[in-house]
């Protein structure tokens, strides 16, 4: 086998089979195949795609390129939830308590954000104590023990795609619907959960803009994870404006823990009823969805929703005092409001907008070696359909109290420039676009 004669076999548009995929990621991984000649591989699957079958293949040879992790010592059906990412999405920090405390096991693998998309990780380290440092062990026996636990990934779980990424990040090949698919799905699957729910986001805050190629990614990843022997669901909901109100990592565990209360946000509180009922049904601890929710919505009610969050922060560490009062949560004194410049109603926020705005903030990372900044972000008094009045909030900034006005005038600017305004009531678009199964 060569990998010229491999690298000229998909350039014409022909099937690779298992054993060839196999030799070309096994050979990168090991060294005996070049940058180059990958570079080359990965553009030739751009242009000309891959089967399904080639698509299932790659993504096990990936998986196999490391270790993979084990929940079989968990009792019940292991069920994790995956999102491709967007602009205040808390939903993991909400979903992973709430669907535990209705007695499905999460084993939650995360990751910390980069650009203007914030990361489940950063969000929990805000919270004082909390870590996500867990070996595989430590994370069966916290999942065992209390049912639910969210760590940072493995050092070595699916080398290949980290290899992978950083060469198809420099080659203009990180968008091509199979790589992309190749990629969530490695990860998800080493990580060892029975069932997967995946949210796939579309829309301006979304780095899958258009609708049309978030059901392909959606349609992509389940073929997948079912041709893998995972119960794999996917959800296309809407990131064209941010999901909640808040963007910021302490900000956002405020917000979390008023939806596991049942006093958060519509959007984010609906959003985390739908998946999480998806989530318990895959488990087995209902027959519907619809069944689900409703079993969520009684454990927002009764308590024990926000009662196995506290856990799930001392399990890992934490203090579960910020549950009660936020005082002990990173916060900044430097708020300022950014003011409506006119009346009317709101007919769009801008998901990216306000994304890259925290991120000036400190709130995201634009390198992945910057530094957070757990304290600040931006709270939306005003989204899509609200009615407002001039000098009226529509946001407020919460910048480092050290922060020059400067920076804090561009950030009002940008949040400025995220909204748009109608004389006439907008309607709110749909959270949800629809799913496949």
């Amino acid at each position: 086998m060569r990998t010229y004669d491999l690298i000229m076999k998909k350039r014409n548009g022909r099937e690779l089979t298992a054993m060839e995929i196999d030799y070309l990621i096994s050979g990168y991984v090991n060294g005996n195949i070049p940058d180059y000649q990958m570079s080359a591989l990965a553009m030739a699957i751009y242009f000309q795609g891959m089967t399904e079958q080639e698509t299932l293949n790659l993504t096990k040879t990936m998986i196999n390129s490391g270790e993979t992790i084990s929940l079989d010592a968990i009792p019940g059906i292991k069920v994790d939830k995956h999102s491709t990412g967007g602009v205040g999405d808390t939903t993991t920090l909400v979903l992973a308590p709430l669907v535990a405390s209705a007695g499905a096991p999460v084993a939650k693998l995360s990751g910390r954000g980069l650009g203007h998309t914030g990361g489940t990780l950063d969000k929990l380290e805000s919270i004082p104590g909390f870590s996500t440092d867990m070996t595989v062990p430590e994370l069966v026996d916290a999942v065992k023990n209390f049912g639910v636990a969210v760590a940072g990934q493995t050092g070595n779980l699916v080398p290949a795609d980290k290899m992978l990424y950083a060469l198809r990040d420099v080659t203009a090949t990180v968008d091509s619907m199979p790589l992309i698919a190749g990629s969530i799905m490695s990860k998800k699957l080493a990580a060892g959960a029975d069932a997967l729910v995946l949210d796939v986001k579309t829309g301006d805050g979304a780095f899958l803009k258009s609708r049309e190629e978030a059901f392909d990614l959606a349609r992509t990843m389940v073929s997948i994870g079912n041709g893998a022997g995972k119960k794999t669901v996917a959800v296309v909901t809407n990131m064209d404006q941010p999901l909640g109100k808040a963007i910021g990592n302490a900000l956002e565990v405020e917000e979390a823990i008023m939806t596991l209360r049942g006093k958060g946000p519509a959007d984010l509180q609906e959003l985390s009823l739908y998946l999480g009922g998806w989530m318990l049904a895959l488990a087995g601890k209902c027959s519907e969805p619809e069944e689900g929710r409703a079993v969520l919505l009684e454990a927002i009610n009764s308590g024990a929703a926000i009662k196995k969050f506290k856990e799930l922060i001392r399990s890992q560490h934490g203090n579960d005092a910020v549950v009660d009062d936020f005082s002990l949560l990173p916060h900044v004194e430097n708020q300022v409001k950014v003011k409506s410049p006119r009346a009317g109603y709101v007919q769009r926020v801008k998901a990216e907008t306000v994304g890259v705005a925290a991120m000036t903030l400190g709130a995201g990372r634009e390198m992945k070696d910057s530094k957070i900044d757990p304290a600040v972000g931006i709270i939306l008094e005003k989204k899509t359909g609200d009615r407002v009045r001039i000098g009226e909030a529509l946001a407020v900034v919460h910048a480092r109290d050290d922060a020059s006005p400067e920076m804090v005038d561009a950030v009002e600017e940008m949040v400025l420039t995220a909204y748009e305004f109608s004389n006439e009531p907008t309607e709110t678009a749909d959270l949800i676009f629809g799913i496949v199964e």
